[in-house]
């Protein structure tokens, strides 16, 4: 029979030894999701005003987000000279993870249109990941009698200069999505710039402008109602909310691809330990059904990979909207 001595340090034991395996566990968790955030509020920065799409989508997130990380999401809408005001002043913040943004294509664009930033793209900013497409659609007025991508390059090419584009302003997605267009289909067509997607919309719906590369979600229940005509979505893949309307590279324009994208990126100098963090976490909200069914409500897609991808990605952006922008001779002051 044991002595109660020794059963009592035999008990230690085991609990030393249960606390320790515990510990590990713990430690082992911490590491693979990475350094813990601290109880300050993280502040997300949109370079937009609220309500457009990139607004939508850091709302869609934040939620989830601040679930993962454990603390307050502020989003700070700040808006001004194509996002690079909001873009600025995140590059230019602690990199401690407590400021981030979430842009969009536009930050490829304005490495170009604008004659000089404030900042450096690819130097001053750090990527953490895509978080979403937006699917676009080439529509056409009912009026213009074209049925598909082959019969509107046809008529364009007899009628050079007599067709016309809309677009939500000079250098806006809408407005290089229909320059690159031009480019790989070698057509020549009118550019009438809008203040805003909306109006745009309104006017080629009316008749007033013929054709629109249009986000999906304003334009599908159009679409629907006979007052615009789809040609083509804009994606390399078909669209599920247009699944018999064909890409446009595999329509007659090969090469073509434009996808309104919006990412998450960080001040430069960031821990890449706090950069793995938030990747892993968003990484893991965008897999869940309920980010895939507010996104799928709203016309979005969900798309991540890590930061790597996401760096190569945005200089491939960077250098494919800048033929574009010198092409066009598009400038923004």
């Amino acid at each position: 029979m044991s002595h109660p001595n020794t059963r009592h340090r035999r008990a230690q034991r085991v609990a030393f030894a249960a606390a320790a395996l515990s510990l590990a566990a713990a430690s082992s968790q911490v590491l693979a999701e990475g350094p813990a955030y601290s109880s300050k509020p993280v502040r997300v920065v949109v370079p937009y005003a609220p309500g457009g799409g990139t607004d939508l989508v850091t709302r869609l997130l934040s939620d989830s987000l601040r679930s993962a990380l454990g603390t307050t999401i502020l989003i700070d809408n700040r808006g001004g000279a194509g996002g690079t005001i909001g873009t600025d002043a995140v590059a230019k913040a602690a990199p401690d993870g407590q400021t981030l943004l979430i842009t969009n294509v536009g930050l490829a664009f304005n490495a170009h249109l604008f004659a000089k930033l404030p900042y450096d793209t690819m130097r001053d900013l750090a990527p953490v990941t895509l978080v979403a497409n937006q699917p676009n659609v080439l529509v056409v007025h009912p009026s213009l009698p074209v049925k598909n991508v082959a019969e509107f390059i046809a008529f364009t090419k007899a009628h050079p200069g007599a067709v016309t584009y809309a677009s939500g302003g000079n250098g806006s997605a809408t407005h290089l999505a229909a320059e690159l267009l031009k480019m790989k289909a070698r057509i020549d067509i009118a550019h009438v710039p809008y203040k805003g997607t909306g109006p745009a919309l309104t006017d080629v719906m009316g008749g007033h402008v013929q054709v629109f590369v249009s986000t999906v979600a304003p334009a599908l229940p159009q679409i629907q109602a006979g007052k615009l005509r789809a040609l083509a979505v804009t994606s390399a893949g078909v669209t599920p909310s247009l699944p018999d309307v064909a890409p446009l590279s595999k329509a007659g324009v090969p090469g073509y691809e434009f996808n309104t994208w919006h990412g998450m990126f960080a001040p430069a100098a960031t821990p890449k330990p706090l950069i793995a963090r938030l990747n892993t976490e968003l990484r893991r909200i965008l897999a869940t059904d309920d980010i895939k069914r507010k996104y799928a409500a709203q016309g979005l897609e969900p798309v991540s990979g890590t930061p790597e991808e996401f760096g190569a990605f945005v200089k491939r952006e960077i250098e494919k909207w800048g033929s574009v922008v010198r092409a066009a001779n598009v400038r923004v002051e």
